[in-house]
C-alpha cells in the first residue's frame, strides 16, 4: 500500500474535512478526493461518509486509523534514525587492529574520530591479523587494520584492501651493543646475536617475511608481547626486529638501527573490509582518519 495514502486519510481524519486537508497537504481538493476513492478501493471498504460540510469516519476507517498512524510514525521514526546513522550522531565502530598499529597509528585515527563524531560507540580489539580477517568475515568487526602475513597474500575475493601505509622492520639492540652507534646494519653483522621472538620458530613470526634467504637467526628468547620482547633487549639479552610503527614506544636503553637496503624487509600495511558490502558512514569516515594518521608515519 502506498504511504501517502495512509497520510491523506490520516490528514483527512484528522481535519475532518477534504478542503482543509488539501490545503494542509498542498494539494489541490480532488487530488485528495482521488486518493480517499483508491485507499477505499484498495481495502474494499469506505472510509469516510461524505457530510453536506466535511467528512465522518466510518466504523471502518475508526477501525484503520491507530493503524495508519503506527505505520506512518514508524516510517518517520526509521527515516530520523538513517538520518542520524549519516550524520553519525548515533550507531558504532568496531575496530580490529594488529599489536603495532595500536601503538601509535589506530589510537590516533581513533582519537580524531571521537573528536569529530562524539556520539558513536567505539570497541577496539587487539589481534593477530589472521585472527582478525576471521572476525571481520563473522561480522564482529566493521573494518580491521592488517598486515601483509608471513602466511600468505590477504584473500581479496573476500576483503576490500585500503592500502595505508608501506613499514620498514628496523633493529632494536641494547645501548651497549658493539653496533648501537650505527645508523644501518647488515643482517649478517648480527649473525652472532641471539634474537628475541614471539616463537622459538622463525617460520611462526614476522621474521619469517622479514629475513633474506639463507639467513637462519638464533633465536633463545620468546616474548609473545613488545614490552617483553623489548625488555630483554635493553637488558642485552638479545637483538629484535622491530616494525616501524613501535619505534615511537621504545624504553630507555635501546637503540634503533636501520637495515641496509639490501636487507630491508617492508610490511604493507592496510585496512580491511568485507568485499561486495555497502561500508556504514562510520567506517568511511574512520578511513579518512586512518590515512591522515599514516601521512604522518
Amino acid at each position: 500500500m502506498d504511504t501517502q495514502l495512509l497520510e491523506v486519510f490520516r490528514t483527512v481524519a484528522h481535519l475532518g474535512s477534504i478542503t482543509a486537508a488539501a490545503r494542509r497537504l498542498r494539494f489541490t481538493q480532488s487530488a485528495v478526493s482521488r486518493q480517499i476513492v483508491a485507499l477505499e478501493a484498495e481495502l474494499g471498504s469506505r472510509v469516510f461518509d461524505r457530510l453536506p460540510r466535511g467528512v465522518a469516519l466510518t466504523e471502518e476507517g475508526r477501525a484503520l486509523l491507530p493503524y495508519a498512524s503506527q505505520v506512518l510514525d514508524g516510517l518517520t521514526s526509521a527515516r530520523r534514525a538513517m538520518d542520524e546513522v549519516r550524520a553519525l550522531g548515533s550507531g558504532r565502530l568496531r575496530v580490529g587492529a594488529f599489536p603495532t598499529s595500536v601503538a601509535t597509528l589506530v589510537p590516533s585515527a581513533l582519537a580524531a574520530f571521537r573528536s569529530a563524531y562524539p556520539d558513536v560507540s567505539l570497541t577496539l580489539v587487539e589481534g593477530l591479523t589472521p585472527r582478525l580477517l576471521e572476525r571481520l568475515a563473522a561480522g564482529e568487526a566493521d573494518v580491521a587494520v592488517v598486515s601483509s602475513s608471513p602466511a600468505g597474500p590477504v584473500d581479496r575475493a573476500r576483503f576490500d584492501l585500503h592500502h595505508l601505509l608501506d613499514e620498514p622492520m628496523l633493529v632494536a639492540v641494547a645501548r651497549g651493543h658493539p653496533l648501537a652507534r650505527r645508523r644501518t646494519v647488515r643482517l649478517a653483522d648480527l649473525a652472532g646475536d641471539a634474537f628475541i621472538a614471539g616463537s622459538a620458530t622463525a617460520e611462526e613470526t614476522l621474521l619469517r617475511a622479514s629475513l633474506p634467504s639463507g639467513f637462519r637467526p638464533r633465536i633463545e628468547i620468546t616474548a609473545a608481547e613488545w614490552t617483553g620482547k623489548l625488555g630483554c633487549v635493553a637488558a642485552g639479552l638479545g637483538v629484535a626486529l622491530l616494525p616501524a610503527l613501535a619505534a615511537g614506544r621504545v624504553p630507555p636503553g635501546i637503540a634503533v638501527l636501520r637495515l641496509h637496503r639490501d636487507d630491508e624487509s617492508i610490511r604493507h600495511i592496510y585496512a580491511a573490509t568485507p568485499a561486495g558490502r555497502t561500508s556504514p558512514p562510520a567506517v568511511t569516515h574512520f578511513l579518512e582518519h586512518l590515512r591522515t594518521a599514516a601521512a604522518r608515519f
